[in-house]
């Protein structure tokens, strides 16, 4: 059987930009001034914009060995190597937008379940936003509406709540640039409020600036095989202690939490305390997902387990949230 090789003058045809790749081009990677002046004339002047700065972060024991990588850099890019949206954005346009990142994903820090804490990393979020990255995080830690606030004579309306807080400032921060914001909020599957995660897009209008994801945990997938109940369980707070007894299975549960509070009861082995709100079916819950998703394509769902199993660094961190 005879070989055929392709002779070395010939180069692949770029395929034309079509109209619509050209206007999300122009909207999201084409640099131009504060007045909408174009600097990027086309995509070669891009490519060149971004290797420029990538050259520019490694130090070369030459001039000709510096020409050599920044030849072999820009073959890759017209070869279809595409970096990330924000570096294409981003990279080499400090003169024009000198507070931006070049990183596309970031996932918040555990946001703690008190009123400072919320509203400060709702700030941290509406930074990292402006800068052009997406933003994850687990809203799982916050109690469940109608939980007891401590000192304000009243109790909370739930992590739903706090999340639309999280939506509009997305909404408020990408409205000022040209890219639409991204977050994405994951939720225990064993939280009390549950239901109301899987269930609040089909509100009209509610959470457009968030992807949502549950995190489904192997005992989970477990119930749902048994067809077994599942519990729906939150750390016992404070003023709820005297009234459990911590050692009645029926009543409390100890299990992994994300974050030890002060507040908490922790055992020795690092296992929190956890009230039972109440118990549903696994299988119906499951349903309730599948339905959900089908009908509105969220919740995803996260295998949270298997995520924290593979992880190079399990040894220091616990996953709980990712970005889109």
């Amino acid at each position: 059987m005879n070989s055929v090789t392709r002779p070395a003058s010939t180069t692949l045809a770029e395929v034309p930009m079509q109209p619509a790749s050209f206007d999300i081009w122009s909207k999201k990677y084409q640099l131009k001034t504060v007045h909408g002046d174009v600097v990027d004339t086309d995509i070669e002047a891009m490519r060149t914009r971004v290797v420029d700065a990538l050259i520019e972060v490694d130090t070369f024991p030459s001039e000709e060995d510096r020409e050599h990588w920044r030849n072999r850099f820009m073959f890759a890019m017209r070869s279809g190597a595409i970096p990330a949206g924000r570096i294409l954005s981003n990279a080499g346009a400090e003169a024009h937008k000198p507070k931006t990142s070049t990183i596309n994903c970031t996932v918040s820090g555990t946001i703690p379940d008190s009123m400072l804490g919320i509203l400060e990393k709702a700030t941290e979020a509406g930074l990292t936003l402006k800068s052009g990255a997406g933003i994850g995080y687990e809203f799982s830690t916050l109690r469940p509406s109608g939980s007891i606030v401590a000192g304000a004579g009243a109790s909370t309306s739930g992590p739903l709540s706090f999340m639309d807080i999280y939506d509009r400032v997305c909404a408020t921060v990408s409205s000022a640039g040209s890219r639409r914001g991204a977050q994405m909020a994951t939720f225990d599957i064993s939280h009390p409020d549950v239901e109301a995660f899987i269930q609040a897009k089909r509100e009209d209008g509610r959470l457009r600036q968030f992807n949502c994801s549950l995190l489904i945990t192997e005992s989970f997938l477990d119930a749902v095989e048994q067809d077994a109940d599942w519990p729906l369980v939150f750390p016992v707070l404070p003023a709820e202690a005297s009234l459990l007894d911590l050692n009645d299975p029926n009543q409390v549960v100890w299990r992994e939490w994300p974050n030890h509070d002060d507040k908490y009861l922790v055992s020795a082995d690092g296992l929190v305390a956890c009230k039972i709100y109440r118990t549903v079916r696994a299988q119906q819950l499951w349903d309730t997902v599948m339905k959900s998703t089908y009908d509105f394509a969220e919740p995803g769902f996260i295998l949270i387990d298997r995520v924290n199993e593979m992880n190079n660094n399990f040894w220091c961190e616990s996953i709980r949230a990712t970005n889109p």
